[in-house]
């Protein structure tokens, strides 16, 4: 009998293992599968935006070094008509004093702080172009910064149908690694579907060091 049981138990341990192996593997492969979607409409909604809208309708500006800054005071002086976003950049009275040497009029200047990092400079804002109607845009940030920005504004921008111009600041640093740029391309991703950038539990760990 007490072998008959151990059998029973086992047969049944079994059963409900696999079960359990067998919704895992459902759950799988609908996250593959609503994952390869997002993978294949967006170059398509990219390809739309561009079409529909083939030159850009505003300057956006990622924060991090005031180098970028002065390039966009710039480069905003031969687009006069188009309006300027700054993602956490410098604080607003040197942004201003830029942005003035260059006689740029301060009310096309937008400043955001919302962002925290990379990911979140796209985050914030994109609802906000969103609402603006706006389907396409220069995109400046630094030459070693741009592979991971341009990463980022692919999966974040054009999941909203946002296609992008970039336009890179030399400098002289080191293009980040590819790990940094496969890191932050899956956090946007993980935005895409949840909605979250993982920004809160990077600050947490970073206090908990």
């Amino acid at each position: 009998m007490t072998i008959i049981r151990l059998l029973r138990f086992e047969k049944n341990y079994l059963v409900s293992m696999a079960i359990k192996v067998g919704k895992l593997k459902f759950i799988l492969l609908l996250l593959f599968g609503f994952l390869l979607t997002i993978v294949i409409t967006i170059p398509l909604k990219i390809a739309i935006a561009r079409l529909q809208v083939t030159e850009p309708q505003v300057i956006f500006v990622l924060g991090g070094d005031h180098k970028r800054e002065i390039f966009a005071a710039q480069f905003a002086q031969k687009y006069p008509s188009l309006p300027i976003w700054i993602s956490s950049g410098s604080e607003d009275q040197k942004v201003g004093k830029i942005f003035a040497k260059t006689s740029v009029e301060p009310e096309r200047l937008s400043i955001d702080r919302r962002a925290k990092d990379t990911v979140t400079n796209f985050t914030s804002l994109v609802k906000d172009f969103q609402k603006q109607k706006i389907r396409h845009l220069y995109l400046i940030t630094s030459d070693y910064h741009m592979l991971r920005a341009s990463a980022i504004a692919t999966v974040v921008l054009g999941s909203r149908g946002i296609a992008f111009s970039p336009i890179t600041v030399p400098g002289n640093r080191p293009k980040e690694s590819q790990l940094r740029v496969l890191r932050d391309t899956g956090r946007a991703l993980v935005w895409v579907v949840t909605g979250r950038t993982g920004a809160s539990l990077k600050a947490h760990l970073a206090m908990k060091k």
